[in-house]
């Protein structure tokens, strides 16, 4: 067995650990008021990460092009409360005209 399979297979395990000891947290610590607010942002935390990571880096370097101004244009949607697809729409419209520039 090569250190790959080892990887996958420890991998897998801890995560099967992990899952199975989420189980086993008492109800109270789990309906705590401060542990749900945290909860809530969680994923708002995690996309925004995702999101600027990929807009001004690529290949671990930091790189500012067509890609933030499209962020930017979507941000700027998003302030003025346009619906989902204006802000898709207008992101995408404008990262490909600087990109074809």
């Amino acid at each position: 067995m090569n250190a790959l399979w080892v990887g996958v297979i420890g991998t897998s395990v801890l995560a099967f650990a992990l899952k199975y000891l989420g189980h086993s947290v008492p109800e109270k610590f789990l309906t705590n008021p401060r542990v749900l607010r945290i909860n809530a942002l969680i994923p708002i935390a995690l996309l925004s990460a995702l999101v600027g990571v990929q807009t001004i880096t690529e290949n671990g370097k930091w790189v500012i092009d067509q890609r933030l101004a499209g962020v930017a244009v979507a941000l700027i949607a998003l302030a003025l409360k346009a619906p989902y697809f204006v802000v898709v729409v207008s992101a995408a419209v404008t990262s490909a005209v600087l990109y074809r520039i």
